[in-house]
C-alpha cells in the first residue's frame, strides 16, 4: 500500500489566530479592536500579505493616519495574535509522527509575521518533514500551484497526501489536484477521519 503523507493548515487547525489581540490592549476592548479590523478591510489586506505583500505598503492603503499608523506595527505586535494551540491537534499530528507517518504543511502565511509566529510557537519550524509559507512562494491557497510546491519538494504524487484545512475553499482546491481533503471542524472530527482512513 502507498504511504500516505499527511499535510496540515497551520492556522485554524494547529494554532489560533485571533487578529484583533494585536490591538485590544492599545485601544482599550476586543469590540474597539474588532472595529478596527473591520474599517481598515483588515482580512483582505492580510490576505494579500499572505501572497507575498509587505505590511508597510498595505499600510498605505488606510486613509486614517491613526489606524495606519496602529496597522504598521502589526509586525511587532504578531505574537499576540497566535498564543493560543487548538485544542487536541498536536496530539493527533505527534501520533502520525511516532507512527512514522511524513507530516507536512502548507499554511497561507505572511513572510513577514511568519517568524513571529515562530517566536510563540517554535515547534512549526521542526515538526514537518516539509513545509510551504504562502508569503514565501508569493501564491496562495487554494491556488493548484502551491500544492504542487509542497508534492515538488516532498518528491509525492498529489494522490497520495491528505490534506487538511479549516477553509473549505482550500479543502476544494487540493482536491482539485488530486489530493484527498478534510475539512477541519475539530480534533475529535480529524481523528475519526483518519481513523476512517486507515492513517491512525
Amino acid at each position: 500500500m502507498t504511504t500516505k503523507h499527511v499535510v496540515f493548515d497551520i492556522g485554524g487547525v494547529l494554532v489560533d489566530w485571533q487578529p484583533h489581540l494585536a490591538w485590544q490592549e492599545q485601544l482599550g476592548s476586543a469590540e474597539a479592536a474588532h472595529a478596527f479590523l473591520d474599517r481598515t478591510d483588515f482580512l483582505a489586506l492580510n490576505t494579500r500579505a499572505d501572497g507575498g505583500e509587505r505590511f508597510a505598503d498595505l499600510a498605505l492603503h488606510i486613509d486614517d493616519p491613526q489606524d495606519r499608523a496602529h496597522f504598521a506595527e502589526y509586525v511587532a505586535l504578531y505574537s499576540l495574535t497566535v498564543v493560543d494551540p487548538i485544542p487536541g491537534t498536536w496530539a493527533i499530528l505527534d501520533r502520525l509522527k511516532a507512527q512514522g507517518t511524513p507530516v507536512h504543511a502548507i499554511t497561507n502565511w505572511s513572510a513577514e509575521t511568519w517568524p513571529e509566529g515562530l517566536k510563540a510557537h517554535p515547534r512549526l519550524d521542526e515538526v514537518f518533514d516539509t513545509l510551504v509559507v504562502s508569503g514565501r512562494e508569493g501564491m496562495i491557497k487554494p491556488d493548484p500551484r502551491i500544492f504542487h510546491v509542497l508534492c515538488d519538494r516532498a518528491g509525492v504524487a498529489p494522490d497520495s497526501c491528505i490534506f487538511i484545512d479549516d477553509a473549505m475553499r482550500n479543502v476544494d482546491g487540493a482536491r482539485a489536484v488530486g489530493m484527498d481533503g478534510i475539512h477541519f471542524t475539530s480534533s475529535g472530527a480529524l481523528e475519526a477521519a483518519l481513523t476512517e482512513r486507515g492513517v491512525l
